[in-house]
């Protein structure tokens, strides 16, 4: 039991943002806080795992990435095209060739950045991650991403109400894992069926499995696609206990996706019309 000014000393690093390339979310008051349990939420190929890999990889802070969503082939290639700036197809063919020497060095000055690519990894694997992590450093991750959420193993799910029951005991073991490490943990996660496509902005109840209860954040990510093939993609703070947020979805900060480098780029600097209002 602790007064407030005890609260005071025995915070750590709680509610600390940590760096983060998207100032268009800073500026509408989201931010990815320590010791805080947040999610990324799209339908499938709108670019849930590039978000988190961007912020995995803007900050150079010490982060562990669950990367049961995607191959190691895979996340190499996207993580040295973010850093380097270089085309991914072109780092993917010399990551395959054999020929990856030019991109090792930059690669190498991401070295707290540790990745675990089980396909279904359980909360024991995670602990155990964790614990080799702070022997191996000295500290715990500042970042933990889980992509996706649902890949976790926690037993079997044998119909819609064990799968939501699940997902929010998940969730509660996750901002747990937040409070206790003082890490943000960044859960990518799916829509609901009708939201799939990810063309319209996404509302807080358009979230799989009802799953927002629990975590201090929720984006949801939407795309907008042009005629020769570029891509923005929105971000909608729908969940949001240390600021603005709009649970319609209809409020969010754009970004273009570069296709080359795969970095996501401001697009505005003003405010959008709904928040500066």
């Amino acid at each position: 039991m602790y007064s407030l000014t005890q609260s005071v000393r025995i915070r750590g690093s709680a509610g600390e943002p940590i760096p983060n390339p998207f100032k268009s979310l800073s500026r509408m008051e989201y931010e990815f806080r320590r010791g805080e349990f947040s999610l990324a939420v799209a339908g499938p190929g709108t670019g849930k795992s590039i978000v988190a890999l961007n912020l995995a990889t803007y900050g150079n802070i010490p982060c562990l990435y669950f990367s049961a969503d995607s191959t190691a082939a895979t996340q190499v290639a996207r993580a040295a095209a973010m850093i380097t700036g270089d085309d991914s197809k072109k780092v993917k063919a010399a990551l395959l060739a054999g020929e990856f020497e030019h991109y090792r060095k930059a690669l190498g000055e991401r070295w707290w950045l540790r990745f675990n690519f089980s396909a279904r990894p359980t909360p024991s694997e995670m602990e155990k991650d964790l614990l080799a992590f702070l022997e191996t450093f000295g500290c715990l991750p500042q970042l933990i991403c889980v992509d996706n959420i649902t890949n976790v193993d926690t037993g079997p799910m044998s119909d819609a109400e064990s799968f939501s029951f699940g997902l929010e005991n998940l969730s509660e073991y996750l901002s747990e894992m937040a409070r206790e490490t003082d890490a943000h943990v960044l859960g990518t996660h799916h829509t609901t069926g009708e939201w799939s496509d990810g063309l319209t902005p996404i509302p807080l109840s358009g979230i799989k499995g009802k799953n927002a209860r629990v975590p201090a954040g929720a984006l949801t990510i939407h795309k907008e696609i042009d005629d020769m093939g570029g891509r923005i993609l929105n971000f909608s703070p729908v969940k949001n206990r240390e600021g603005f947020e709009d649970s319609s979805g209809k409020t969010f900060a754009s970004y273009r996706l570069n296709r080359s480098s795969l970095r996501l780029e401001e697009l505005e600097e003003e405010f959008p019309v709904a928040f500066a209002s």
